[in-house]
């Protein structure tokens, strides 16, 4: 038996001894199979005229045109830099809060208020941008919404908090914060739980307090964590979120909120051109994995953790 068979025979036997794991793999399997790599074929649309009645293969080829469409477009600047600009400030602001939201959750001793913290937090992410958006307009609002209202009872002016230029990126980046938060704080609630407990009992051993445990134990132990989940984060970074976006930008921030997910939205589904929108998607997702390929690279020279 020559070597490769037997590498692959061994293979195979440890497969069939965790089968059971791999069973429970496999849903994600062909979720990823059928909803990420068989629509790559579709990707070409990018590079056709593409039409209804030509379809994928029968659309005659455009070559890289509608790169350049976009490229020469007078506000292609403009929307890159709204949409690095919003994700970034949603990264390095939004990134933290679940990490901080999962230490503090971590300290509370009181079972039945963390699980309602927990539910209370957990909630808003299944809630859609819609009614999220229309939650905040009612809320929001100049004209009789209660945060106006309590404004006033103080002697403050009623602000207008949307489609406003000087409250935009507070709107866009609060409201993220409030709807992920929760959800985002859960794999590094199950991160804390792995922790072995014994290091905390040497910490204090060692005289180390709740903030010290916290700081040289719980921390490094979600470290990897943290490092995995912020390199899947900036490949996010040329992706600023449409829902959101579409529903909360308006004509007086349009030139702050016009984003790629929102142009690709409007030249796709609006106005038809469904080569120009994929070939705007395509650009997105190249410079996503440029990216992860990057971060990814410089995570495992500085920290031995990478996602391969």
């Amino acid at each position: 038996m020559n070597k490769s068979r037997w590498t692959s025979n061994r293979v195979f036997k440890r497969i069939w001894q965790h089968k059971l794991f791999y069973l429970f793999m496999l849903p994600g399997i062909v979720w990823f199979f059928l909803f990420s790599y068989v629509p790559l074929y579709g990707v070409q649309v990018a590079f056709r005229d593409y039409t209804f009645i030509g379809g994928f293969t029968g659309s005659p080829w455009a070559g890289f045109k509608y790169f350049e469409q976009f490229f020469n477009y007078y506000q292609s600047g403009d929307i890159i830099r709204n949409t690095v600009i919003i994700s970034l400030m949603k990264l390095l602001i939004g990134f933290p809060m679940p990490i901080i939201l999962a230490l503090l959750l971590n300290e509370v001793r009181k079972m039945k208020f963390k699980k309602t913290i927990q539910t209370l937090s957990y909630l808003p992410y299944f809630v859609s941008w819609i009614v999220v958006v229309t939650l905040m307009q009612r809320l929001l609002t100049p004209y009789g919404g209660p945060v106006n209202d309590l404004l006033g009872s103080f002697g403050a002016e009623s602000i207008q908090f949307l489609n406003n230029p000087t409250w935009f990126y507070q709107m866009i980046v609060g409201s993220d914060i409030w709807k992920n938060i929760g959800w985002n704080s859960i794999i590094f609630m199950a991160a804390i739980a792995g922790i072995d407990q014994q290091l905390y009992e040497a910490a204090k051993m060692d005289g180390a307090g709740r903030f010290k445990q916290m700081w040289h134990v719980t921390l490094p132990g979600i470290r990897n964590v943290a490092i995995i989940l912020f390199i899947l984060a900036v490949g996010n970074l040329m992706s600023a979120g449409y829902e959101q976006l579409l529903l909360l930008n308006g004509p007086a921030t349009a030139s702050m909120g016009s984003v790629l997910d929102v142009h690709a939205i409007n030249s796709g589904i609006r106005e038809g051109r469904l080569s120009y929108a994929a070939a705007v998607g395509l650009f997105q997702s190249i410079i996503g994995l440029i990216l992860v390929l990057t971060v990814n690279r410089i995570a495992r020279k500085v920290s031995d953790v990478s996602l391969f």
